[in-house]
């Protein structure tokens, strides 16, 4: 690592004294990336690596050496291809149940009419967002320049792999992994009546102050109502095992098996009235057969004395064992009809309630939906992408696998949008987006063919990401991931504007919005912490607590986003430090993944070379504008807007926070 590959160095600083001390050479050979990390199963997911290497001075004037990395992700284009068609068939199962929901009054037939017109036009829109984006076939890239195609709506802004890997005189190697992309929002939907976060507010405002003309259920009232259903549907076979169970008992004609068979069934339900009854006649009816065969017997036949009663030959000859089957069957069929009617009825309830809502708020409902799928379709891709590069870095690392499957994975997402005209929106988007996150669990399985990609399944209140792993690689998981664990992600958002829109947004406008999400994820970032402290084995508390102050890390954070300092950036240098602790996934976004992420990965990537590496102390800010100049970010921008200039100017560039601003000569283009 660190040596010329593929050619000479291309660019070479010097210091005041004219020795060499930086060194920068391009490396953009797949086959050496594979090599150089060994993780040639990532080459599955990732695409197109872009390659800087460098040398650096230490404080003790010896060389570190730097690999830059940068890669596309084809999961950009296959996320949203595989979410999209989940919607579809969701979309065409609801459309289908409005319809069987039989005979209805005038009035709610007009309704449902009404409905199902709106409802078909949306699937046919994803159905054709679906067509188009089938056509990008090995697509891994979305320019910021197509953020407001149509087309391409729920792909992911300039998705990318930002990896740096250091090797230094003193310390083992590290590496250390950011994902950036552009801000998940609705970019085509625009934003003039603002994000998700206020529209969400305000429809449900506007649902309640007209709730007179019809019942008013609220989103956890009818969230928890899908559960009840989603629990009723599990319920439905399971009882039907059981069921078959005990008549496979009472066709084998033994007493002990028919009363565990009914101890299982009994504890599955009993909570619907019509099912409860036809239970206590099958309990009646096994107690009397039961009894009828002599209720002295023990298990194994012979009576309370320990000498042998009746014989079950006896009592074959007395009751062959088709009268036990023959007169429990039609109880059995009363069960399965009984759970099968309160199904129907429980479906029917729900898909009515789903009707009353849409017809009520058509169109505005399906538009929101609409806009949600986009945000959350986004959010998704570049989770799935860290989540899968998470995994292969730390696959033997049996502490990160130990919290992965006991307590979850903190995701921890650094925003740079201002709180100022359009970018409120996105960022009202991107915080509702992240948020959606939480309703989704990882599986891994292990692969059995080559095909690799990630497959989802559920639908829009919980979703599950089936990750496959080769069977070397899986058979190095702990039991319970082998076994089918979900894993549990914890998305959290802090946001710092520091363009010169946020000069604006802070002297003249609001900034309430980015300070409560600040506190909000405050809370949720404490609560996971709190979490890994009670779950995780106690010997691995007692050395994580050696290596690391979490407690006091987060109390300067708390601190930080009380203190209410115009554009303190110290907020997102204390979260991303406390997720890189806690093994999390880190992602960078602002509205294009393009400029102000720019300055601020490779601002946190020579702070990491500072703060863990020992760079030189003089040589800081000259690391940052080679980084800069010369590195990853710059190619960033140019397969984006094809011009090798950060979208900033020099009035723009005075608003920064000194440590976010390029080098002379690296800015000026208008931004895209």
């Amino acid at each position: 690592m660190g040596e010329i590959e593929d050619g000479e160095a291309d660019h070479i600083t010097t210091d005041v004294q004219g020795q060499k001390c930086a060194l920068v050479c391009e490396c953009t050979a797949p086959e050496s990336v594979s090599r150089k990390d060994n993780l040639p199963f990532l080459n599955a997911v990732l695409k197109n690596p872009v390659c800087k290497l460098y040398r650096f001075p230490t404080s003790d004037n010896k060389w570190m050496r730097i690999r830059e990395q940068m890669s596309e992700s084809i999961l950009s284009f296959h996320i949203p291809k595989e979410l999209i068609s989940l919607q579809i068939k969701e979309d065409l199962c609801r459309n289908q149940e409005l319809k069987e929901l039989g005979e209805l009054s005038p009035h709610w037939d007009n309704l449902r009419k009404n409905v199902l017109t709106h409802c078909d036009q949306m699937v046919n829109m994803y159905q054709d967002i679906l067509t188009e984006l089938s056509k990008e076939t090995g697509s891994s890239f979305k320019s910021s320049s197509s953020k407001g195609e149509k087309t391409l709506e729920f792909v992911p802004i300039n998705l990318h792999l930002q990896r740096m890997h250091v090797h230094s005189p003193h310390l083992k190697d590290a590496l250390y992994d950011v994902i950036t992309v552009g801000a998940p929002a609705a970019h085509f939907q625009g934003f003039k009546n603002g994000g998700l976060r206020k529209l969400l507010h305000r429809f449900e405002t506007e649902r309640r102050n007209t709730g007179y003309q019809f019942i008013y259920y609220s989103p956890e009232n009818t969230a928890k109502a899908k559960e009840v259903l989603s629990n009723i549907n599990q319920l439905q076979p399971l009882i039907a095992t059981h069921a078959d169970l005990l008549l496979n008992s009472a066709s084998q004609h033994s007493p002990d098996s028919l009363k565990n068979s009914l101890k299982m069934l009994s504890e599955k339900d009993r909570v619907w009235a019509h099912v409860g009854k036809s239970l206590n006649c099958i309990i009646a009816m096994v107690d009397k057969l039961i009894e009828r065969d002599g209720s002295g017997e023990g298990d194994d036949g012979s009576d309370k004395d320990g000498e042998k009663g009746h014989s079950l030959g006896d009592s074959v000859i007395t009751h062959p064992h088709e009268d036990w089957y023959e007169q429990l069957y039609p109880l059995i069929l009363t069960l399965k009809d009984c759970m099968g009617e309160v199904v129907n009825r429980a479906k029917q309830s729900l898909t009515f309630v789903l009707l009353q809502e849409l017809a009520y708020s058509l169109p505005q409902c399906l538009m929101l939906t609409l806009r949600r799928d986009i945000v959350f379709s986004q959010a998704l891709a570049g989770l799935v992408c860290g989540f899968i590069i998470k995994l292969h870095t730390s696959l033997y690392d049996p502490g990160f696998l130990e919290q992965l499957h006991t307590v979850g994975l903190i995701v921890q997402y650094e925003g740079l949008l201002s709180t100022y005209s359009e970018e409120i929106g996105m960022l009202e988007d991107m915080a509702v987006g992240i948020s959606d996150l939480r309703k989704v669990a990882f599986k891994i399985t292990e692969a059995t063919s080559n095909d690799v990609l990630p497959v989802i399944t559920g639908r829009r209140e919980h979703y599950v990401v089936e990750v496959k792993l080769p069977g070397r690689m899986f058979e190095s998981l702990p039991l319970q991931i082998k076994e089918g664990q979900l894993l549990h992600v914890y998305p959290v958002l802090f946001n710092v504007g520091i363009n010169e829109q946020q000069t604006l947004a802070e002297r003249f406008g609001d900034v309430s919005l980015q300070e409560s999400i600040n506190q909000e994820n405050f809370e949720l970032l404490k609560e996971y912490y709190t979490v890994f402290m009670e779950k995780m084995p106690p010997d691995y508390i007692s050395h994580f607590q050696e290596q690391n102050d979490l407690k006091g890390l987060l109390e300067n954070l708390h601190q930080n986003i009380q203190a209410k300092k115009r554009k303190n950036v110290e907020i997102m240098w204390l979260a991303a430090t406390i997720c890189r602790k806690l093994n999390g996934i880190r992602f960078t976004c602002c509205k294009s993944a393009k400029d102000r992420t720019s300055m601020s990965v490779t601002l946190e990537q020579c702070s990491i070379l500072r703060d863990e590496h020992q760079l030189h102390k003089d040589f800081f800010i000259r690391a940052l504008d080679c980084m800069r100049r010369e590195g990853c970010r710059i190619e960033n921008v140019l397969k984006n807007i094809k011009c090798r200039k950060y979208a900033f100017n020099m009035l723009q560039l005075m608003a920064f926070p000194k440590y976010y601003r390029p080098p002379e000569g690296t800015y000026g283009k208008a931004d895209t």
